[in-house]
């Protein structure tokens, strides 16, 4: 039997040396990323490869925190098509809200954080301005979930109400501390939209829009398209959604876990 050689011997021990010695240590070529993990942000101001949601080049100054959702997270449960998954969640006076309870009725549930900038310029002056109010006038359930964590941004009562009175919003906004049904829809950002027929099934997700400075100004193709309210009128008109499916832009979901 040959003896090993010495440079074979002393080689994983060297290569041990430097990954330790590293500020990141090694990790296996094999392995790979959470395909539901959002990645942090580049520093404010940079855009993530040059490029927006839409492949629309972001506009100077931007908002800071923003995030390109992935293709939809694999570990979610929620599917386009399919019974959207069912929940109890409430809102921040304590009234509880079960999702199967609204069957018959078109729902859209809205990712929510007051705080992030996005959900801000929407609300203030993009599409999200009044378009609650004037889809629930309709006879549409709109639903805000805030799916951040203990001591993140925009967690808690008083950070919500302060941004429901700042944004003229009577919908209720309900408390997903845990993440729970934010995870079990795949909710990567804020704003993260979607709507839920009369059957129950899950008929769209994604953005508000096309226009990922979330102010309506620099719409992908020139064009702003609210794939909110094109959604809401092909079922009202009892057509088949134009639009099933978008990336949503915006904030990470701020996630405790």
């Amino acid at each position: 039997m040959k003896a090993p050689s010495l440079s074979s011997l002393l080689f994983p021990a060297l290569v041990a040396s430097l990954c330790l010695a590293s500020a990141t240590g090694c990790s296996s070529p094999t392995s790979s990323a959470n395909p539901g993990a959002v990645a942090e942000p580049p520093a404010s101001g940079q855009a993530q490869g040059g490029k927006e949601q839409g492949g629309a080049a972001k506009k100077g100054g931007g908002h800071g925190d923003h995030n390109a959702a992935p293709a939809h997270p694999e570990n979610a449960a929620a599917a386009i098509g399919k019974p959207a998954p069912d929940f109890t969640l409430k809102d921040y006076d304590g009234k509880e809200v079960h999702l199967a309870d609204l069957k018959g009725k078109v729902v859209v549930l809205e990712w929510f954080n007051p705080e992030c900038p996005f959900v801000k310029a929407s609300h203030t002056k993009g599409s999200l301005k009044e378009t609650a109010k004037k889809q629930t006038d309709k006879g549409v359930v709109w639903l805000g979930i805030n799916s951040g964590g203990a001591g993140k941004q925009g967690n808690g009562a008083e950070a919500v109400n302060k941004g429901k009175a700042a944004f003229n919003l009577s919908h209720p906004i309900l408390a997903d501390e845990s993440g729970a049904v934010g995870h079990l829809y795949g909710a990567t950002n804020t704003p993260h939209i979607f709507i839920i027929d009369k059957n129950g099934v899950l008929v769209y997700r994604g953005a508000i829009d096309n226009s990922p400075d979330g102010e309506g100004e620099s719409p992908t193709g020139g064009k702003l398209i609210n794939y909110v309210d094109a959604t809401l009128d092909d079922l009202a008109a009892g057509r088949p959604v134009g639009t099933a499916e978008t990336r949503a832009y915006g904030c990470s979901v701020k996630y405790g876990s």
